[in-house]
């Protein structure tokens, strides 16, 4: 098999770091080798998209120039759908049901900042003072160090490289060393789109090497990371020495809310889709489970009903609802949370195992998981798994349940269950979270911002505040009159 060569500032080159391979998380057959970028390689790529986003070729150009190339980039997406969501499959693990949405997406965000960049205005704020007009403008920051996850490759970095490039930036993408392929490919597409060499870069490896790296370089100007609470302290660290803007979408540990007048079946289906879907492989998995008592045995019933339903297998094969989990050292984390649940007194009411059937045994599976005879405090409820396993509690006053709703070091996302809508709003005001959604779970807008509080990051992406996340604002005051300032007579 070739090496797979990687992309350093608009050549295809081998890195000239340690040996990499990526797998098939279902039975671990080999997807591709590589030689990661080591840190020459990271200065080289960084030395030269400073270069570029200063050429007068990409910030010359006016926006809907520089929109066009995304414009490109979004057709030439939806032209290889089906062929990027079966390699984003192998990459991950994922079922093509899943994939083949967060291609679409990745297309639909693309198109979104295109869009965003060419009616992006500044601002002509009210003056009291008639001899003076101030304007108010929003101009690049420079070269930006996008590090992404591997449960959503695709679209986590389109989320990241399209408003930094909308924006006017240059962008060094450091990819999550189990799923480099997608970040690979998605190189490939802006340069069959025209992109400016040295604009994009994208450099597989480790993240104490490549992403330290990038953080500490003197011309990286923003650090905008996905991925767990503690590299992203240990990164906002690094960006208050330098005294440079930081994005950071970090971990959850979301809490699904059912009141008593719930329609029992959407809660159900919903909460279920909520943790399960991507394996529980998502920030913002509906971990934790909070049920008004009167509803608490039949929607546990319901729940373990749905998830004894739920198909594992093969993520390629049509109808399976759950793929593998991204490795076995991850499925053996997830193991040992369950463990620790039992340890706690916890019950297991359904799952909490690897799969027995043999044809699975390559595969890193994991059963859904729903356990409850746990109070709030319990770690497996506070502590992210990041695994297809729900932890259920009852509730029986709304003053309790938004006290254990809003207990933990999290605030990524929220679900709330009821007809009575003033009520899920009221409730919603409480929750201590960057998104609550609504009889729904895991609906996602390109155009509606989206982060956390708490631990759970800094910043938003998405919206017109994702492209101006990657933008400085700059005041100018122009004098209206010919007055000569008699401050010195």
């Amino acid at each position: 098999m070739a090496i797979q060569k990687i992309f350093l500032a608009g050549r295809w080159c081998e890195g000239r770091g340690e040996p990499m391979r990526s797998t098939f998380p279902a039975d671990g057959s080999l997807n591709a080798e590589l030689r990661a970028a080591d840190v020459n390689d990271v200065n080289e790529a960084v030395e030269a998209a400073e270069r570029a986003w200063r050429d007068p070729q990409w910030r010359g150009l006016v926006p809907h120039q520089r929109a066009a190339v995304l414009y490109r980039v979004s057709d030439l997406i939806n032209q290889q759908l089906e062929t990027l969501a079966q390699l984003q499959t192998r990459d991950n693990g994922k079922p093509l049901a899943e994939t083949r949405g967060l291609v679409a997406s990745a297309a639909a965000t693309a198109r979104y900042f295109a869009a965003a960049c060419e009616v992006l205005e500044g601002e002509l704020p009210t003056q009291r003072n008639s001899e003076v007009m101030t304007l108010s403008q929003y101009q690049p920051l420079g070269v930006i160090a996008a590090i992404t996850p591997w449960n959503s490759p695709i679209a986590s970095e389109m989320q990241k490289v399209a408003p930094a490039l909308a924006a006017g930036n240059a962008v060094i993408l450091k990819p999550a060393e189990a799923t480099p392929l997608m970040a690979l490919k998605l190189a490939e597409l802006f340069e069959q789109a025209g992109l400016p060499a040295g604009l994009l870069s994208v450099l597989p490896g480790k993240g104490s090497v490549i992403g330290e790296a990038l953080a500490r370089h003197p011309l990286v100007k923003k650090i905008s990371f996905t991925g767990g609470t503690g590299t992203g302290r240990h990164l906002a660290h690094i960006a208050a020495e330098k005294l440079i803007p930081t994005s950071l979408e970090l971990g959850g540990k979301s809490p699904t809310i059912v009141l008593e007048d719930a329609d029992l079946e959407q809660a159900a289906r919903g909460i279920c889709y909520g943790i399960f879907s991507s394996a529980g492989q998502a920030c913002i998995a509906g971990s934790r489970l909070f049920v008004h008592r009167s509803l608490y045995q039949p929607l546990l019933a319901r729940l373990c009903e749905l998830a004894g339903g739920l198909r594992l297998g093969d993520p390629r094969q049509p109808g399976v609802h759950m793929g593998p989990l991204i490795n076995d050292k991850h499925r053996q984390s997830v193991a040992a949370y369950v463990a620790l649940a039992r340890q706690e007194g916890g019950r297991v009411l359904i799952g909490g195992e690897a799969p027995a059937d043999p044809q699975l045994a390559d595969g890193s599976y994991y059963l859904p998981t729903i356990i409850d005879g746990l109070s709030n405090d319990a770690r497996v409820c506070q502590e992210e798994i990041f695994g297809p396993v729900l932890v259920a509690m009852p509730f029986d006053d709304e003053q309790q349940l938004v006290a254990m709703a809003n207990d933990s070091v999290y605030g990524l996302a929220a679900g709330i269950w009821s007809r009575d809508f003033p009520r899920a709003m009221a409730l919603a005001e409480q929750l201590e979270t960057g998104t609550v959604w609504v009889n729904t779970y895991k609906t996602f807008s390109i155009s509606t911002p989206f982060g956390g509080v708490k631990q759970s990051g800094l910043g938003r992406e998405k919206g017109l505040h994702g492209i101006k996340a990657y933008m400085q604002q700059k005041s100018l005051y122009l004098a209206l009159t010919h007055q000569v300032n008699r401050w010195s007579d």
